[in-house]
């Protein structure tokens, strides 16, 4: 498989991508705290038969860190451009869930189809629950104890299930510990859409598949209800004893669900 690899000047950042295969665009959006290796299972599987690009989103892996405002969906739109992709099939999970879902609303045209997997969602309230998991993650990152943070980041319910693989565990902790910690530690410059996307989601045109782990946390699971249920046309499939990173502690389920999605009109 003939892979082309590069970083693109990209709105002022230098964001770091992968492409391979030939056939209709494909782009997997990872999540936070991650990057593109979280897609290793999907990247040549999917490659076989859509061109696929992965990424790594401003302020992880090896793209440059935020230096003033941004939006995450415009450095995708200028990244596509400048690969020469005009419309695709957009992948994110968890908080590039949230990406894929503000892009589909702000490039609506750029989309061909949207695949929410486990996903976040701007404007949405979350639970005291969640609250009471993450908070102290960030209060330990704003104290700048990011070895701190980065334990208790991992040990939240988001990757419970996962690391009940020790392998799938295993390159998770690896991930977490390599990022830089740099979006607990200071204060992020991103850009939201406006309204928030859990308030026009249906302005969402592109063919929807949300896919969620039946074992996700309770917010989540919220979160999928309410695209499969806003989003017009939109299928939901729930992936029963699957947590969080489903694409990761399932990928052969995944892959095939996906495939299907994108096969059957």
């Amino acid at each position: 498989m003939e892979t082309e690899r590069g970083v693109a000047g990209v709105n002022g950042a230098r964001l770091w991508y992968e492409i391979a295969g030939d056939g209709p665009p494909l782009v997997l959006v990872h999540g936070f705290s991650l990057d593109h290796r979280m897609w290793d299972d999907q990247f040549a599987a999917f490659a076989a038969h859509h061109r696929v690009l992965r990424y790594d989103l401003r302020g992880f892996g090896a793209s440059s860190i935020p230096d003033g405002p941004y939006r995450h969906e415009d450095d995708l739109a200028a990244l596509l451009t400048q690969l020469g992709i005009e419309r695709a099939t957009i992948i994110g999970l968890s908080f590039g869930g949230q990406i894929a879902v503000d892009f589909a609303l702000a490039y609506p045209d750029m989309v061909r189809e949207l695949i929410p997997v486990d996903s976040v969602l701007g404007g949405h309230r979350s639970s005291p629950e969640w609250d009471a998991e993450v908070i102290p993650v960030w209060k330990a990152g704003r104290a700048g104890d990011i070895a701190t943070a980065k334990s208790l980041w991992l040990g939240t319910g988001l990757f419970t299930p996962a690391r009940r693989d020790p392998a799938v565990g295993a390159r998770l902790e690896h991930m977490v510990m390599q990022y830089s910690g740099w979006h607990w530690s200071h204060r992020d410059p991103v850009q939201s859409i406006e309204p928030p996307a859990a308030a026009q989601l249906s302005r969402i045109a592109a063919r929807t598949l949300v896919v969620v782990g039946g074992e996700d946390l309770p917010d989540l699971l919220a979160v999928a209800d309410q695209l499969a249920r806003e989003i017009p046309g939109a299928q939901k499939l729930v992936l029963p004893g699957i947590g969080h990173m489903a694409n990761m502690e399932a990928p052969n389920i995944f892959n095939d669900a996906v495939r299907q999605f994108l096969t059957v009109p």
